[in-house]
């Protein structure tokens, strides 16, 4: 193609679609504010708990918005609908009205749901989560070590300092806590044969305990180790087969016929990875049997037929460079990381949407 004047060979119409193309990534970010915005003023659950399609009207006598804006809820809405977060149904017995009904993604941003992703798109959307991609292209062009993560140079301290801070209020914990209700039920569901000959796993850095609780509840035969730093299980309640440990991961982890790496792995660079699959290998392999490392995680081009799961992530790949330095990895790079961490083999079961369940074998 000739770009000599830029444009090559393109049609007028052509360009016009390559316009708009640009356009529409450039105003994404439209979509995620709007959702956010929809969170924070409680649609969801507003219309979760009205029981029946909720007109324009009641919407913004509900949300106590000013009647002059009345039109401004109308065109969120409209927005969100066309994203699939909200649908337009008939009343019955009213001439011509409409309500709005939540769909099966809105129903994950019900706070009351166990499984809610309302916390993750807060945490996801605050400032300081939006600020280090205003830095990014500093950061790649700044010299080795004056800043670890993009995120660093935002916002002056590194991610996990952030997350943890009095300001979040809960908010990361909360967020994988739904997570780990979400993902426990897709586990027990379509991949529980993974804990069939265990008596005993550890979940690493598994916070309060929600993914640990649900395994050891779905299988009775197991005994859990939820382990995590000490000050995230400081006085934690376990029970007979539950039971919270403190520690650091990359010094030793509790021995257990299996560990338990639930969206561990992809925070770390390569070389950090390496060191918590040794210390993983030791756990399995120091009581008289060997074990396996159970992790799930993101396998990047798993699903290749599907373009929007594909782009989701590559999404989540930019995300863990920016704020931590870490990626999600394609299958080749997973097997070297085994490899060189001096694992035998592996399995992957792709049954749990964008991330896979991958068996590990020393």
């Amino acid at each position: 193609m000739n770009l000599g004047n830029g444009n090559g060979d393109a049609t007028a119409s052509e360009l016009l679609r390559a316009q708009a193309h640009i356009w529409n990534h450039i105003f994404s970010f439209i979509n995620s504010m709007c959702l956010k915005c929809a969170i924070d003023l409680g649609i969801p659950d507003l219309i979760h708990h009205h029981g029946r399609p909720m007109t324009l009207l009641e919407l913004v006598s509900a949300l106590h918005i000013q009647p002059t804006k009345a039109h401004c809820i109308h065109r969120l809405m409209r927005i969100l609908i066309h994203s699939g977060f909200f649908q337009l149904r008939d009343l019955e017995e009213a001439d011509g009205q409409t309500g709005y009904v939540l769909t099966r993604a809105s129903c994950l941003l019900v706070k009351p749901n166990p499984s809610s992703v309302a916390p993750f798109v807060l945490l996801a959307l605050t400032p300081f989560s939006m600020a280090p991609w205003q830095y990014l292209s500093a950061w790649l062009r700044e010299g080795e070590d004056v800043h670890s993560s993009t995120f660093e140079m935002a916002n002056g301290v590194p991610a996990w300092d952030a997350w943890r801070s009095p300001e979040v209020d809960g908010l990361f914990d909360e967020a994988m806590a739904r997570d780990s209700s979400l993902m426990a039920k897709a586990v027990v569901d379509t991949c529980g044969g993974v804990f069939e000959g265990l008596s005993s796993v550890v979940d690493v850095g598994g916070g309060t305990g929600t993914m640990g609780k649900a395994i050891m509840e779905a299988f009775p035969h197991l005994e859990c180790t939820v382990f995590d730093q000490p000050h995230v299980v400081d006085g934690l309640v376990g029970s007979e087969r539950l039971k919270f440990v403190g520690g650091d991961m990359f010094v030793e982890i509790p021995s257990a016929d299996a560990v338990f790496l639930k969206w561990i792995l992809h925070d770390w660079s390569d070389e950090k990875c390496i060191e918590i699959l040794k210390r993983s290998k030791e756990a399995v392999s120091g009581r008289g049997k060997v074990g396996k490392v159970i992790m799930i995680d993101m396998v990047v081009g798993n699903q290749t037929e599907d373009h929007r799961s594909t782009e989701t992530q590559l999404f989540f790949d930019m995300l863990m460079m920016v704020n931590l330095n870490g990626k999600e990895r394609s299958e080749k790079e997973w097997k070297k990381l085994f490899v060189d961490a001096g694992f035998r083999g592996y399995k992957i079961i792709s049954r749990l949407g964008l991330r896979s369940l991958v068996e590990i074998y020393p």
